[in-house]
């Protein structure tokens, strides 16, 4: 096993206040940068408000809101509030969830990378598929599609093999058996 794969196995069971150690202890060596930070940040909110008490929060400020509509005459300022509040969240919310989910699908892309290369008898090529054009993803997914197929028919073939083998070995043993 290459010396990487098996010292991130060792890491992943590592109790969680050694790994905080660890990345403090990296992280301490260099100084954050505004980029670093920025990913920092997007992490922890997206891990907050991607929980149920942000989602109950957010149940609870909308019948508060509702609630407060007859105080306020449901005028004009008592929607505009409700109004804006969810533009501005949802504003931030986009550049923070793109942020995370062109992580995630970074590190997923860097790991099926990692696996094609050590799966002996993988083809290296489909490395770094992101990158090519819409064309050349709708042949390979062609390509994929061709192969199963083929592997469908395959399997198809040899179960009806082994289906008219046993139908023969129970024909023998019957005659044999008579």
């Amino acid at each position: 096993m290459p010396s990487s794969l098996h010292s991130n196995h060792n890491r992943n069971h590592r109790p969680q206040s050694e790994i905080a150690e660890a990345k403090n202890q990296k992280g301490s060596a260099k100084a954050k940068t505004i980029r670093d930070r920025f990913v920092d940040a997007a992490r922890f909110v997206s891990d907050i408000v991607g929980s149920a008490w942000a989602f109950a929060v957010a149940i609870g400020i909308v019948v508060v809101w509702a609630i407060s509509g007859p105080m306020f005459s449901f005028s004009d300022t008592w929607q505009l509030v409700i109004n804006t509040g969810t533009t501005i969240v949802t504003f931030l919310m986009v550049f923070l969830i793109q942020s995370t989910q062109n992580r995630d699908a970074k590190a997923v892309h860097l790991k099926l990378d990692e696996l094609i290369r050590a799966v002996k008898g993988a083809r290296n090529s489909l490395v770094d598929l992101e990158h090519l054009s819409e064309q050349e993803l709708e042949d390979l997914a062609g390509e994929f599609s061709s192969l199963s197929k083929r592997a469908c028919a395959e399997v198809e073939r040899r179960n009806k093999e082994s289906e008219s083998t046993e139908s023969s070995v129970e024909r023998r043993e019957s005659k044999a058996g008579d």
